[in-house]
């Protein structure tokens, strides 16, 4: 399955030790300090047809030149230029690549230019893989949850390991399914840990409380950046984010009330801030919708894939009991406008396989404390009273229906959020609303946080599971070995979609082949 050579990753950051650039000349004559630098590596995503976006951040106004090549000796290389990168973005800077070959291996270089000297800096490597045009094996990876609890960048065992687990099962693409900072969870020097053990921490002024201002939200984006694995694997792996809550605080909607911790800030101080530092962050290509800052998406990835991207946060009513039967502002989780998107996206959609990415699971129930004595606040979709779909249950139901009355099939659902992993497969045989067809749905997660026991299931819409793994006391940390990932691998020559998931050290845990609809044993 996408079998790059080996050889070739270790080209990526040492190809440069002895290279000249004639076009970076001037740079290589410069004094360090009168150089821009690239504070935090670069980052490849969204990669769309035959473009690719590449991410990085100066330490000054600056240009981030990007140019790229099919060989790593950058025998013709092609070049695309950003805008200036300023302080209103954090001097954060992204390139569009155009015109890559289908099915190809991308290496690119990236520095920046100083917006007043045109100094430019030194180089950075990375590579991608682009979209095939014609069938072929796939391998991606997905996960969730990062730094959370205060786990943080633990030098005692290596960093973020997991980043580099992933990494040796060399995949075309990594699927972030939210989660990627914690806003709200402070990094302190050292913590307590089961057995007594001591978990140390990397520390940064920015980690050391909650994110409140856009730079609080910048800095905890720039701290998990400080990780060696989590570099490397950016400079060698494309990626896809979602947004979760932590990207703003724990079980974020519009009626959330902050703790003393924020002083007199309020939920809707915050949103923009976050969103602001997401979006200058992340390796994501600009939307169209919300004024630039829409989230949702599709990306399809050849003949034999296509991921929907949801955004199971921005469009939700606030968190409640989650029981009303009259659909509403209320009751909405993707909303009306992603709903009717998503819908209509899956049913033109002719990959053979249709991953729905969400960032949320669909039948785990999520509680957010009580409304009252009794009476549980509910965080995700299910509300934990296994009847007919209510609340936000009914926004499911009808994209469920919809998909069995259009006969879209081939469709999984892949998630985290939960801090374990599992597998689910829904029927309606077993479930209390049955217009749909059977489908299966996997948790990975967490990536760097505290692991949690597994939740009760809802059986609204008839899931069983048939694999997980999790601790039985909460907040576990890393040190327990119970963090997990997730890995896809797509045959060309069956279209069998295979998904293993995979604990800290990349083994496995679990392994599920599905065929194609019509194809099934």
């Amino acid at each position: 399955m996408s079998q790059f050579p080996v050889r070739r990753r270790s080209l990526i950051q040492t190809l440069s030790a002895g290279l000249v650039l004639p076009s970076l000349a001037p740079a290589i004559l410069a004094n360090v300090q009168d150089r821009p630098q690239m504070t935090d590596g670069v980052q490849s995503g969204d990669l769309l047809g035959d473009r690719a976006m590449v991410w990085s951040r100066s330490d000054r106004p600056a240009k981030l030149v990007v140019e790229w090549d099919t060989t790593s000796t950058f025998a013709q290389p092609r070049r695309a230029a950003s805008a200036q990168a300023h302080a209103g973005t954090d001097y954060t800077a992204r390139v569009e690549l155009r015109g890559l070959p289908a099915d190809q291996s991308i290496f690119y270089r990236a520095w920046f230019e100083d917006a007043r000297t045109g100094t430019a800096g030194e180089p950075w490597f990375g590579h991608l893989r682009s979209v095939p045009g014609q069938p072929r094996d796939i391998r991606f990876v997905w996960s969730g949850d990062t730094v959370g609890q205060g786990f943080g960048i633990n030098p005692d065992i290596g960093g973020m390991r997991i980043y580099d687990a992933m990494r040796r099962r060399l995949p075309d693409f990594f699927l972030h399914s939210g989660d990627t900072i914690y806003a709200d969870g402070p990094v302190p020097a050292q913590q307590v840990v089961e057995n007594g053990r001591i978990w140390r921490n990397l520390t940064t002024e920015a980690k050391s409380h909650v994110a409140v201002t856009v730079d609080d939200f910048r800095g905890n984006y720039r701290y998990n950046l400080m990780d060696e694995n989590v570099r490397r694997f950016n400079a060698e792996v494309p990626q896809i984010w979602q947004w979760d809550d932590h990207e703003t605080t724990n079980n974020w909607s519009s009626g959330k009330q902050l703790d003393s911790r924020y002083g007199s800030a309020a939920i809707r101080d915050l949103l923009g801030p976050a969103r602001q530092a997401w979006l200058e962050y992340s390796p994501m290509r600009p939307q169209p919708g919300d004024k630039g800052g829409r989230i949702y998406r599709s990306l399809p990835y050849g003949p034999l894939l296509e991921l929907f991207v949801l955004d199971m946060r921005s469009y939700r009513g606030s968190n409640d009991a989650n029981l009303s039967a009259v659909p509403g502002p209320q009751t909405a989780f993707l909303g009306r406008t992603q709903l009717d998107w998503l819908k209509q996206a899956l049913a033109h959609s002719t990959a053979q396989w249709k991953v729905i990415a969400a960032d949320m699971p669909l039948s785990l129930a999520v509680a957010d404390g009580e409304m009252s004595p009794g009476v549980p606040r509910w965080e995700a979709i299910a509300n934990g009273d296994n009847g007919k779909p209510l609340g936000r249950e009914m926004e499911i139901g009808e994209l469920l229906d919809f998909l069995r009355q259009r006969q879209v099939r081939d469709v999984v659902w892949l998630t985290a959020d939960v801090h374990y992993c599992a597998a689910h497969h829904y029927h309606p045989d077993r479930a209390a609303f049955q217009q749909f067809e059977p489908f299966w749905e996997f948790v990975a997660g967490p990536l760097n946080a505290g692991s949690f026991p597994s939740c009760a299931l809802d059986m609204t819409f008839g899931p069983q599971v048939v694999f997980e793994k999790a601790p039985t006391e909460p907040n576990i940390s890393p040190l327990a070995g119970l963090q997990f990932f997730g890995e896809v691998n797509i045959d060309a020559r069956d279209k069998s979609l295979t998904v293993t998931l995979r604990d800290l050290d990349g083994v496995a845990v679990f392994e599920q082949q599905l065929k194609p609809f019509g194809h099934e044993v």
